[in-house]
């Protein structure tokens, strides 16, 4: 079974300088793609990974120089310091929805697969994507679409939705397909459907508001001189990261010292991101949105 392949990995790996003697976290284990690449770079330093999807832990190799944590990053800190590393040298995380997650018809995470609506990473978690549907006023859940899907017929989406869940509850992807199915663009239902998915994936895993928290964990972590490596798949995460690393904020905006001189804990070493070339996409075309960031703390 393919759970993942990395996109951009030879990249990131060296985007992250690492350093025999120093201590690293990946922060989206998944099937260990990365984790790999950075182990064989390791003499005695230690690395430390997280993944709150249990599946994971069945790609966990016998390293003693590993340490997984079967935790979302937003933890990031706390399991840091409760395992004694007051400290790190890089940071990697891999945004993307593992394969395995998306081809593992009853999780939910896609459209072409008539399934139960779940998309939880965290299967411990109570909040499925049918669950939020049921019961979040139209409004709101025009927001989610709005904000997460960026689509801008969002409330006749919203409405549609709402209407169709008065008939009968909607509780699989088929069903919530049929409630919008009127709504997509001709020639560009795909990217329609993949949207409305996205939207609710990234409500019901609090995926934006959690990747903010763990970007200030990590940047109170990182040592002087330690890399941030993130890759995003969409635009909504990549502006988050993107603002995060050129300013020290989310909203992008630059803040100056006494002198004027710009003040930001990071010196941007990707200045508008990698993306993969024809040759990585032609071998895996999901790494087609990809982007890769790189940034070091000052």
């Amino acid at each position: 079974m393919t759970y993942h392949i990395p996109a951009l990995l030879d990249e990131s790996i060296e985007g992250l300088n690492i350093r025999p003697y120093g201590i690293y976290v990946d922060a989206t284990f998944g099937g260990g793609g990365h984790s790999t690449e950075i182990l064989k770079r390791l003499s005695t330093g230690k690395l430390i990974t997280f993944d709150q999807d249990e599946d994971a832990r069945l790609n966990v190799p016998d390293d003693k120089r590993l340490l997984f944590l079967e935790q979302n990053f937003r933890f990031l800190k706390n399991n840091l310091i409760f395992n004694g590393i007051k400290s790190i040298d890089g940071l990697i995380a891999d945004l993307g929805v593992s394969f395995h997650q998306f081809d593992e018809a009853e999780r939910g995470f896609t459209f072409r697969h008539d399934a139960p609506l779940d998309m939880r990473m965290n299967r411990k978690g109570t909040l499925t994507a049918a669950s939020l549907i049921q019961t979040i006023d139209e409004p709101l859940l025009a927001d989610i679409l709005y904000n997460y899907g960026e689509l801008t017929n969002s409330r006749r989406i919203a409405k549609n939705i709402v209407e169709s869940r008065a008939k009968k509850p909607i509780s699989t992807t088929g069903d919530l397909m049929a409630a919008v199915e009127k709504l997509a663009p001709v020639r560009h239902e795909n990217k329609f459907y993949a949207k409305v998915f996205q939207s609710l994936r990234i409500a019901v895993n609090h995926e934006i508001d959690f990747l903010k928290e763990m970007l200030l964990q990590a940047l109170e972590m990182l040592n002087a001189g330690g890399r941030l490596v993130v890759i995003t798949y969409h635009s909504l995460e990549d502006r988050v990261v993107k603002n995060f690393m050129r300013t020290g904020n989310f909203e992008g905006t630059n803040t100056k010292d006494f002198y004027g001189n710009p003040e930001t804990p990071f010196r941007v070493i990707t200045k508008k991101g990698i993306i993969p070339g024809p040759e990585e996409i032609a071998r895996n075309s999901r790494s087609r949105s990809a982007r890769l960031r790189i940034a070091e703390k000052i």
